[in-house]
C-alpha cells in the first residue's frame, strides 16, 4: 500500500472516531420515575396550561401522618421534580379571587380537613419548598378535601365539571382529591366583539348575527334581540341549525305559531341534508308537538 494511501486512511479512520465521538459519549435515556405532563383547557374564551410531574405511589402513602410522600400540613410542590405551573392565557378568578394572567407555581399544603391551594410568581423553586417566599403569593385559597372514586396509583391533574366559562382544577392521589374553581371572563369578551361585529357594523355577516342571537338566548338576554338577530340571519342565509335555534326561541318567548314555523322550515333543510340529518328532524318534531300543545 502507498504511503499516501496509507495517510488518506489514518485521516478517515479519525475522522470516524471524532464524528461517533458525541453519539457514544450520549448519556443513557431512561424513563422518568416521575414522568413530566403537560394538559390544556380552554375555559371559556381563556386557555389554561398546567405542567407537572406525576409521581408514583409504588406501594407508599401519598397523605398521612406516618412516611407519607407528601406529609400532611406541610408545604408541597404539588407534584415532582420541576416546580407544578399553571399557565393563563387571560385575567380569571379562582373561588373568588382574581388572579392576573400570566403564569404561576402551585403549592398546596394538605390536610386531613382542608388544603391550602397557593399560587406563586416563583417557578423555580422545585423541591425547595422552604425558600417559598409568601410575599409572591398571587392567591390562597382553602379548599376541602374529598375521597377520590377509585385509588389513583399516579398523581393526576385534571380539569373537571366544564361550564361555557368555568372548569374545576381537580388533584388526586392515593385515596384522595382536592379541587379549587376556575372562572374566566366570557361574558364582557363576547359583548365586545357583538359590540364591534354587529352594533357598530353596518353589514353583519349570517354567522355573526347567528352566533350572538344564541349567545343571547343561552344567558338570559334579551330575547327580542336574539330572535331579531336570528331572524335576520336566516332570511340570507338559512341554516337548518338557525332556524331550529330560532324556533326555541320563539317557544321561549310563547310565540307558538312563529316556533311551528320556524321547526317546519328547519325539519325541511335537515331532510335536505346530505346525508339527511335525522337527529335535527327529530328535534324539529319534538318541539312543534311542545309548541301546539303549549299553544292550545
Amino acid at each position: 500500500m502507498s504511503k499516501h494511501l496509507l495517510n488518506f486512511s489514518a485521516t478517515l479512520a479519525t475522522a470516524v472516531t471524532l464524528l461517533a465521538a458525541p453519539a457514544a459519549q450520549a448519556q443513557i435515556r431512561t424513563p422518568a420515575a416521575s414522568p413530566a405532563s403537560t394538559i390544556t383547557q380552554r375555559v371559556g374564551l381563556t386557555d389554561v396550561t398546567i405542567v407537572y410531574s406525576r409521581p408514583s405511589l409504588k406501594g407508599r402513602t401519598a397523605f398521612g401522618d406516618k412516611t407519607p410522600l407528601a406529609p400532611l400540613g406541610q408545604r408541597w410542590r404539588t407534584g415532582a421534580n420541576a416546580t407544578t405551573s399553571i399557565k393563563f392565557s387571560d385575567d380569571v378568578t379562582i373561588d373568588g379571587k382574581k388572579v392576573p394572567a400570566g403564569e404561576y407555581g402551585i403549592y398546596t399544603i394538605p390536610r386531613a380537613n382542608e388544603w391550602t391551594v397557593v399560587l406563586n410568581k416563583s417557578l423555580k423553586q422545585g423541591a425547595d419548598v422552604e425558600g417559598f417566599k409568601e410575599d409572591q403569593d398571587v392567591a390562597r385559597l382553602t379548599v376541602k378535601p374529598y375521597k377520590a372514586g377509585s385509588k389513583v396509583e399516579s398523581f393526576t391533574i385534571n380539569f373537571t365539571d366544564l361550564t361555557p366559562g368555568t372548569a374545576n382544577v381537580a388533584m388526586e392521589w392515593g385515596n384522595v382529591g382536592a379541587k379549587f374553581k376556575i372562572t374566566a371572563d366570557v361574558d364582557s369578551k363576547v359583548l365586545a366583539q357583538i359590540d364591534e361585529k354587529i352594533t357598530k357594523n353596518a353589514t353583519p355577516s349570517a354567522g355573526d348575527l347567528a352566533a350572538a342571537a344564541v349567545y343571547y338566548a343561552d344567558n338570559n338576554k334579551d330575547m327580542k334581540q336574539a330572535v331579531a338577530w336570528m331572524e335576520k340571519a336566516n332570511a340570507t342565509d338559512a341554516k337548518f341549525w338557525n332556524l331550529h335555534s330560532e324556533a326555541k326561541m320563539r317557544l321561549k318567548m310563547k310565540d307558538y305559531a312563529g316556533a311551528i314555523k320556524a321547526a317546519e322550515a328547519s325539519k325541511k333543510g335537515a331532510l335536505a341534508a346530505t346525508p339527511p340529518n335525522g337527529e335535527y328532524v327529530k328535534m324539529n318534531e319534538e318541539l312543534m308537538a311542545a309548541a301546539k300543545k303549549a299553544g292550545k
